[in-house]
């Protein structure tokens, strides 16, 4: 048999070792397409099957329709205070403690940690900065030197990494695609290790509990690695093992950002701008809640709550198993699907990928605009589409959960958007803590220039668009500006479904889907936003020549489609580009000594 399957028959017996015999032929890669590209098939029929009108649970989550078992968070043991667990409450509450205790400034973190770090990262810095740094493959050359040093300083700059490449529009385009490889090209763990882990979390020899277990990994990430299994009672699951030590790495890795990043405010504009400690807070948050396996099943079943509440049937969730779920190791169902990436294939099986994309944006804005809750880690290895056009959701280790207030401050400023109202998007974004809370909306307005007409970006040369962007940096440290931990998610994912346009709906009318997903919320959810937002809100016309304008098009009568956009920031980036690379080198070293010594020349 092929060494990457353990395959066990029912009448078998594990040795005094729980060793499972191989037995039999299997073929772990009967499931995907031709193609390769993704898995062709729905789960037990997709949006029909064997029992009829599907599973009860359908009336409480977004779940497939004929899954492999009902969920009845009532009767799932994980969930709830036991002797080996304090319920999900509690974990959820001591995950944010060990966070913050884990930002909580203190003296140096570990030399030791810190010193591989330095070395690791020098080691990429030094022989791009004498040979790349201000050439055409600059970033390129950074961005591949950089993906094998995260790579080999564990878990959390992998992570880091992930979170990096998921933020299209926000990072550079050569470092989102390289560090693209760190979602799920991380090597994998020994089998034995996995074993290991799964025995001891479940309690009982890996045979007692499947009757096949893949041994090569589907997905191999920074946290944990995913297995393709079959168990005992006949359902094919998907097995998440987390990482063994993961959590003391991440322990002393985060003490060690956290020491670093306030460093960094006052010394570097945009970093104030980012605001470093706030984004190791962040980091620290969801890092920590994904060390923990049944957060992440519960954080399952809330958003399949969501989406069946809204009555989103367009997006799926895997059902967790009622019983197999611990705190390192996540069976679910398994669900299948073409991978997101793969376009081609969704039209060629009949699907309208545009109709999927915006499918999935309205499912989100009504998570966390209605709900307060949502996925907060989408990219490509996150979902995939199912035969029937439905998109499963996968990985829900980051979850954006939003309070009233900042919920109610988050529709605000979608509803100020939509109908180009400045002044309720800046008071939106006071609330949301972007500004400080004494700031003067007007003057935020007025200094920054936000009622002025649009500048046209490609009328611009280079050194007026750097003197533009420095404006207005300039003018936002001054009102002491920040970037809050929950609008990062959320703009990030925004971000993500934007340039998902480029593969998925790439010729379709900008502003007819803007006004398709305006009108959908008036339609269906009209009521609740007037008694949140004001009636007056609601009642305003969508104002699509600001959109127009926004986006650089403020003459043009025509549909604006993806392709337009992207040859203007073609255009805007080569002229960037071209600036960077004809002014002269910076001395390489000078600029490490002042990174390591700011107050000297």
């Amino acid at each position: 048999m092929p060494d990457e399957l353990l395959s066990i028959q029912p009448e078998s017996v594990p040795d005094g070792n729980g060793r499972l015999p191989d037995a039999g032929d299997g073929d772990r890669d009967s499931d995907r397409d031709a193609s390769g590209n993704g898995i062709a098939g729905t789960v037990d029929g997709g949006s029909g099957g064997r029992n009829g009108s599907g599973r009860p649970d359908l009336a409480i989550g977004a779940f497939t329709p004929h899954g492999p078992w009902t969920v009845d968070p009532s009767d799932m043991a994980w969930r709830f205070p036991s002797a080996t667990s304090p319920g999900i409450d509690a974990l959820r509450s001591e995950a944010a403690v060990m966070a913050s205790q884990l930002v909580r400034p203190k003296h140096l973190p570990s030399v030791a940690r810190v010193a591989t770090v330095g070395y690791r990262l020098g080691a990429a810095l030094l022989p791009w900065g004498l040979r790349d740094r201000g050439t055409p493959s600059s970033r390129s050359g950074l961005s591949r030197r950089l993906r094998p040093a995260f790579e080999r300083l564990g878990p959390t700059y992998i992570k880091l990494g992930q979170i990096i490449s998921s933020g299209e529009g926000i990072f550079p385009e050569e470092l989102v695609e390289e560090f693209r490889l760190l979602r799920d090209r991380v090597p994998p763990e020994p089998f034995t290790t996995v074993r290991r882990t799964i025995e001891e979390d479940l309690g009982r020899p890996l045979a007692d509990v499947f009757v096949s277990f893949d041994r090569v990994p589907i997905a191999s990430a920074s946290i944990a690695q995913v297995h393709a299994a079959t168990l005992r009672s006949g359902e094919r699951v998907v097995v998440k093992v987390q990482r063994r030590n993961v959590a003391s790495l991440v322990r002393l890795d985060i003490a060690a950002m956290s020491w670093i990043a306030p460093q960094l405010v006052g010394r570097i504009p945009i970093a104030t701008l980012t605001n470093p400690p706030a984004l190791v807070d962040l980091f620290a948050e969801t890092i920590v809640e994904e060390l923990d396996f049944r957060l992440e099943a519960q954080n399952m079943l809330d958003i399949a709550a969501v989406f069946a509440a809204s009555g989103q049937r367009s997006i799926v969730v895997p059902r967790p198993h009622p019983e197999l779920v611990t705190q390192r190791v996540l069976v679910m169902e398994h669900l299948h699907g073409f991978a997101w990436g793969n376009a081609a294939g969704m039209r060629a099986a009949g699907i309208d990928t545009a109709a999927v994309l915006r499918s999935s944006l309205i499912a989100f804005l009504e998570g966390a605009l209605l709900y307060g809750v949502f996925h907060g880690d989408l990219h490509g290895g996150n979902l995939m589409v199912q035969r029937d056009g439905t998109v499963a959701l996968l990985d829900f280790g980051i979850t954006g959960r939003l309070d009233e207030r900042k919920r109610l401050a988050f529709l605000r400023l979608q509803m100020g958007a939509t109908t180009n109202n400045l002044s309720v998007q800046v008071e939106a974004l006071r609330d949301l803590g972007a500004l400080p809370a004494d700031s003067d909306v007007e003057a935020v307005i007025r200094d920054l220039g936000l009622d002025r007409p649009p500048v046209d970006p490609t009328t611009l040369t280079a050194d007026q668009m750097v003197a533009e962007l420095r404006d207005v940096t300039k003018a936002l440290l001054g009102y002491g500006a920040r970037m809050p931990k929950e609008l990062m998610l959320f703009v990030k994912d925004i971000l993500f479904l934007n340039g998902a346009m480029a593969t998925m709906a790439p010729d379709v009318d900008i502003l007819g889907e803007i006004l398709a997903v305006v009108t959908y919320f008036t339609e269906h959810h009209g009521d609740q936003i007037a008694r949140e937002v004001g009636l007056e809100l609601l009642d305003t016309p969508i104002d699509l020549d600001g959109y127009r304008a926004a986006m650089g098009f403020p003459d043009e009568s025509d549909p604006i489609t993806f392709h337009d956009l992207q040859e203007r920031r073609e255009l805007i980036r080569r002229r960037l580009q071209d600036r960077n690379e004809q002014r002269s080198r910076a001395s390489f070293l000078r600029v490490i000594f002042r990174l390591i010594r700011p107050d000297r020349g």
